[in-house]
Parts: structure tokens; C-alpha cells; sequence
């Protein structure tokens, strides 16, 4: 499925204005684990954007402080969800909360996501592939944080609701993976 994320009003991108989108594949019918595939599209060269850089690709805490991209999974009728966070150097971060910005552990992960970036000059595409466990019918909330290398910061997700961007509100959670 495609998806258009939008910019929070309150951190719009410098001008002029990009589009950025998401495509999603989910293949939840493999025994105990399914792969969710997330390919998100940003509609401006690569070199407009800080790209933070690894030695060693890793897990990481605090990765949405500068370019980062985000998905955020919860299953029907729990209040408890996951938010994976992966940055273009090959770092990540998985989390479980237990409601809303509470009880955050660190999400036990046997295999690291597949992380990719590609450079298509006048765009570039940025993916991310995890495990997650099958048997469910998902609420996923899809989300940003782009910094351009003037400084500014655009806060992108699928939904926002409230004065400032807040990727964790289950009402940005507005895809279904069935």
C-alpha cells in the first residue's frame, strides 16, 4: 500500500515544499513471524538533508534527533505497541511501551532490521525491513524527522493531532496491516 505522510503544521519544511511518501508491504502469514517491508520516498535530493553517518551500524537511543524515520505497530484492542526508529547510517532503535509514552523497554530482537538508502539525485528512497509477529491485525503509524542542512526540522506522519508533533498519539496510528 502507498502512503502520503505530511508535515506538523508547526515544523513545515523549508521552501519549497517536498512530498514525502511510504510504501508498505506485510507478509504476516509465515508461522510465528512476519516481515513488515517499509520503503519511504522523500521528494528532494539526498544533500538537502543531514545524513548522520556510522562506523559500525548498530542499535542506537535518541536517533530521531536529527533524520530519522519511524514506524510505530499496535495490535487490536491492546494499548501496549512497539516503535521501531532507523536512521540512514544503519542505526536503529525498537521499543515496547506499554501505553501511551509508558513502561518503555527495549524491544528484544533476534535479527537487526534491513536498512537501505538509495541516492536518485533528484529524490532519494529510504528502507526498512523487521520481523514482527504474525497473528495479528495491526494498527501502524508511520513517521519522520528530517532535518535539512539549514537547520530546519519537519515532523512528517501519516496524522497529527495537537499543537505539536506527537508520533506516539495512537491517533496517528491510521494505517491497517491485516
Amino acid at each position: 500500500m502507498q502512503l502520503d505522510l505530511v508535515p506538523h503544521p508547526a515544523t513545515p519544511p523549508a521552501d519549497p515544499a517536498f512530498k514525502l511518501w511510504a510504501n508498505v508491504d506485510y507478509a504476516g502469514a509465515f508461522g510465528a513471524t512476519g516481515t513488515l517491508n517499509i520503503w519511504f520516498g522523500i521528494g528532494a535530493p539526498i544533500g538537502r538533508f543531514v545524513i548522520p553517518t556510522s562506523e559500525e551500524p548498530g542499535r542506537r537511543d535518541e536517533l530521531w534527533r536529527t533524520t530519522c524515520f519511524e514506524a510505530f505497530l499496535r495490535a487490536d484492542g491492546e494499548e501496549a505497541y512497539r516503535e521501531y526508529n532507523f536512521a540512514p547510517s544503519g542505526d536503529w532503535a525498537a521499543y515496547d511501551f506499554t501505553a501511551i509514552r509508558e513502561g518503555m523497554t527495549e524491544t528484544p530482537v533476534d535479527s537487526p532490521p534491513y536498512i537501505r538508502c538509495e541516492d536518485n539525485l533528484t529524490w532519494f528512497a529510504f528502507g526498512a525491513t523487521v520481523a514482527i509477529e504474525a497473528g495479528h491485525d495491526w494498527a501502524l503509524g508511520l513517521s519522520a524527522v528530517l532535518e535539512e542542512q539549514d537547520g530546519t526540522k519537519s515532523y512528517w506522519a501519516l496524522a497529527h493531532h495537537g499543537d505539536q508533533p506527537d508520533f506516539h498519539d495512537p491517533a496517528c496510528f491510521t494505517a491497517r496491516l491485516e
